[in-house]
């Protein structure tokens, strides 16, 4: 007699803390002849919110699991999502000139290491396109040079976001500003990376300005973006001590590995479904 096939599923929920979730959705879970490979669960003391990550294997359709899942967050007034462990997440990279972050972004996703599938690298320059060609990824650069060319650009990307079915939308070291109106349309799907030196040194060539002032550690912080500059809720950062006797350009070579490694892990996990929003915080069942 043959195996009856699983699936593996990932889900994740979001609702105000009370007793008896976690046996209402286990109890579902079980109802759907489920088994749970992997749970992260987390109360928030600040804002009274439960937090759930769940990986569970099943051999029911979607539709049954769903409905048996629908039941219990109906009555906890859950917000919640259920994906296929591994499926490949649709992810649009927008890119400046600077080609570490895109070529971190594509290697990994190339040799399977990131759960993702880019179908196109949009840019406000040409400088990156045979990168993006190497990689056998569709590249598009349009200029922008005015606030009419901005416009412009952020309905392409709609048009883009929508046609292409995007999920995800990375800035690889994009140096445009987002319009206040894309940031609100597309929050929490918007994930950003910038050099730890902020706000200090700000403006070209921060890592000259920090060779100059001696500084001892160098970093990265990758953030969902916002209206407000550079300060949306944390996903991941991490951080390098320098010396004295690092050139400029050593410091340069550091501060972009940093970049790119704190960059890939910040979209591994929101790919992965690990990443939920509390507030300007991030919960990460890492």
């Amino acid at each position: 007699m043959s195996k009856t096939a699983l699936t593996h599923w990932v889900l994740t929920l979001v609702c105000k803390d009370r007793p008896g979730i976690v046996h209402a959705i286990s109890g579902a879970i079980v109802k759907a002849s489920g088994n749970i490979t992997e749970s992260h669960q987390f109360t928030s003391e600040d804002t009274g919110r439960f937090f759930m990550r769940l990986q569970i294997e099943s051999p029911v359709e979607r539709a049954e699991l769903e409905q048996k899942i629908a039941q219990v967050t109906k009555e906890f007034g859950m917000d919640w999502e259920l994906d296929v462990v591994g499926r490949k997440m649709k992810t649009l990279v927008l890119v400046s000139k600077a080609a570490h972050c895109l070529n971190d972004l594509l290697f990994r996703q190339r040799s399977g290491q990131l759960p993702i599938l880019i179908p196109k690298v949009l840019a406000n320059h040409d400088s990156l396109g045979e990168l993006a060609t190497f990689y056998g990824i569709d590249f598009e650069s349009q200029a922008i040079d005015s606030p009419e060319d901005k416009l412009a650009f952020e309905a392409d990307l709609r048009k883009l976001i929508r046609s292409e079915e995007i999920e995800l939308i990375v800035l690889a070291r994009f140096m445009q500003i987002l319009s206040p109106e894309f940031c609100k349309e597309f929050a929490g799907k918007i994930v950003n990376i910038h050099h730890s030196f902020l706000p200090g040194f700000k403006g070209a060539d921060p890592y000259a300005q920090a060779h100059a002032r001696g500084v001892k550690l160098i970093g990265a912080t990758a953030h969902f973006v916002t209206s407000d500059l550079d300060e949306g809720p944390i996903i991941e950062q991490n951080v390098v001590r320098v010396e004295h006797g690092d050139s400029r350009n050593h410091l340069l070579a550091i501060g972009q590995d940093v970049e790119s490694k704190t960059l890939s892990q910040a979209v591994r996990w929101f790919a992965e479904r690990r990443v939920l929003l509390d507030g300007a915080r991030t919960i990460i069942f890492s």
